[in-house]
């Protein structure tokens, strides 16, 4: 059930982000993390109801539209989650006074940059799931409230459906995978980015006047882990790491090339984000993407033992 006057409301809870972010946050104050059924997300009237009945000084936004290739035939529902969604919510914050706290992608960029990207380069989605998340980002700036957008990347967690616990099923189903080797990025675990967002959250109210810290504040910001690997040394590292090890079937892991192995939608070759700028405001840098993983692993180690 919805809390009454959360400090934080937080959208998206049942999700990998949200799940963390809810539990990580509790020190701010009461935390209404609504479950999908109780709040219509596609609704703008019930969200619109929703920040004016509650009031909460923080609205925290983990919900979207995730599915990369099913949006590229589902471009109005992305959309409804990923533009329309933050657009309502950035409105309402302004209107509230709340600090929106929302999490967009790597996928904004094309990934024809050789180093890693800072929030102002160029942006140039190459599918229907970057574009959609460009205009949420885009509709939140122009709402001109307070607001921290965090790009992340290749995001995963010890539940929900991702990357690692994937593998880690294929693993104990087929004797060989066939993995890509040409996209680079950083995996990062949604405990990760909620523990930065609180860090973040507890510079901010630090200071004398949350609200004007936060319009300070406001802006884009890179939210990844530390270094960065292709989804063929990930998935090595993952099934090397395998808390059910003796269960897996898999001998062989090769690795392809994304013209190999071809998808609905097009993914940026180089995607790694550039942190600086969160480290300077903030003094918050995220631990390297294979010590991460080593606490997911440990987390799912804990839960099969």
């Amino acid at each position: 059930m919805l809390n009454d006057r959360p400090a934080v409301l937080v959208l998206g809870g049942t999700g990998q982000i949200g799940h963390e972010a809810a539990r990580e946050l509790a020190w701010l104050g009461p935390v209404s993390a609504p479950m999908r059924h109780e709040v219509d997300l596609s609704d703008a009237r019930v969200i619109r109801d929703v920040v004016r009945a509650l009031g909460p000084r923080i609205v925290v936004n983990a919900a979207g539209y995730t599915a990369v290739d099913a949006a590229e035939s589902d471009v109005r529902a992305c959309l409804r989650l990923n533009a329309d969604l933050p657009e309502v919510l950035a409105r309402e914050s302004r209107r509230t006074g709340a600090l929106l706290v929302h999490f967009s992608t790597d996928y904004v960029f094309d990934g024809t940059k050789a180093a890693p990207y800072v929030e102002s380069d160029a942006v140039h989605p190459l599918n229907a799931y970057g574009a959609a998340k460009l205009a949420g980002e885009q509709a939140i700036a122009d709402a001109a409230g307070a607001y921290l957008t965090f790009r992340t990347s290749w995001v995963y967690a010890a539940r929900g459906r991702n990357f690692p616990l994937t593998m880690l099923r294929l693993a104990r189903e087929r004797e060989t995978l066939s993995v890509v080797n040409d996209q680079v990025g950083a995996p990062t675990s949604a405990t990760a980015i909620a523990s930065a967002v609180s860090r973040v959250l507890r510079v901010l109210s630090e200071a004398p006047d949350l609200r004007a810290a936060s319009e300070e504040a406001t802006g884009e910001y890179h939210m990844t882990a530390s270094g960065s690997t292709t989804w063929f040394e990930f998935a090595k590292t993952i099934l090397a790491s395998d808390p059910r090890a003796a269960e897996q079937i898999c001998r062989e892991i090769h690795p392809v090339t994304t013209a190999d192995y071809p998808t609905p939608a097009a993914r940026p070759p180089y995607s790694v984000l550039d942190n600086s700028k969160l480290v300077e405001r903030f003094g918050v840098r995220l631990p390297p993407w294979r010590d991460q993983w080593r606490s997911v692993a440990a987390e799912l180690a804990r839960g099969h033992a």
